[in-house]
């Protein structure tokens, strides 16, 4: 009997194992909500690393064998990657990834992009014609990527299109109860100002009722001056501003001497998912944001 069943399990016919869409993700972010929705279905590569600036990501030659042979490509857009993608995609020569192809996933359909100059006026610094590409950080924002990865990644494998619908569901509700108790914690502290590096954070203070509009830096993408300094730590005093948010890569240094002369606090936020710990997916990205605000906000108005 052991005989028979061992010739008949031999004679089935060998399922081939699910195919995986291979994924090349430029940043973190876009790659954390792509494995929520893709799960055990795709195989994610990121370009750029948590803690390095994504206008600025070094184009390594192990990049262009990742893109050569990958199914998709998730971009950011809105020039956040004009620097270093477009050297990449020459050398990778892969058509699916090609301008129009199904696989050319650009993350910022659908999202109304804020601050788009009415003109380019490179003397005012390094400004994106079609406006501020850091989107993410608004979790409406990563609801509209998750659907347009669910929709792109449909067409790409239509026998998983279900799994990912599933996925996508199982995310946007998960987001909806997190949105709901981050907008409870920042409630209080709508109308407040805080101090930033960079213009990174304007769609989180949007969402949250928050004004993010005091610079380090004089212009988007110049060093701080010792006069632009100097102005930031008077209105600070002035404003009574407390809180100055900082990502990995900027100058730590820098935001601290001016926290200790306006009487402040220096506050570390992860810039992309994975870029501190418990930071790993985007929801948990988001609410680290938001708790280390919350705390921040709180221990400088006692």
């Amino acid at each position: 009997m052991k005989l028979l069943h061992a010739l008949f399990l031999a004679a089935l016919p060998v399922l081939p194992a699910q195919a995986r869409l291979n994924v090349v993700a430029t940043t973190p972010d876009l790659a954390a909500i792509a494995r929520e929705i893709g799960g055990d279905r795709v195989e994610i590569v990121t370009l750029a690393r948590p803690t390095e600036d994504p206008h600025f990501v070094e184009a390594k030659p192990s990049f262009i064998v990742k893109m050569n042979r990958a199914d998709a490509l998730l971009e950011g857009g809105a020039e956040l990657e004009i620097g270093w993608l477009g050297p990449l995609l020459s050398g990778a020569r892969n058509p699916k990834l090609a301008e129009g192809s199904p696989g050319r996933i650009s993350c910022s359909r659908g999202i109304a992009l804020l601050e788009a100059p009415s003109s380019l006026d490179r003397s005012q610094g390094d400004l994106h014609a079609h406006g501020n590409p850091h989107y993410s950080s608004d979790p409406l924002n990563g609801r509209t990527i998750a659907r347009n990865v669910t929709d792109a990644f449909s067409r790409l494998e239509p026998a998983s299109a279900a799994h990912f619908q599933a996925n996508l569901k199982r995310f946007e509700e998960r987001l909806q109860a997190r949105l709901a108790e981050w907008e409870q914690s920042l409630k209080p502290w709508q109308g407040r100002h805080i101090v930033t590096y960079h213009n990174y954070w304007l769609y989180f203070a949007s969402r949250f009722g928050l004004k993010m509009d005091v610079f380090l830096e004089p212009k988007p993408g110049l060093p701080p001056s010792a006069s632009h300094l100097t102005q930031v730590v008077g209105r600070m005093k002035t404003e009574g501003l407390k809180v100055i948010l900082v990502q990995p890569y900027v100058n730590r240094k820098t935001a601290e001497t001016v926290a200790g002369l306006a009487g402040g606090v220096v506050v570390d936020a992860a810039a992309f998912p994975g870029g501190s710990q418990a930071t790993e997916s985007y929801l948990d990205w988001i609410g680290s944001v938001v708790q280390a605000l919350v705390k921040a906000l709180a221990d400088t108005s006692r």
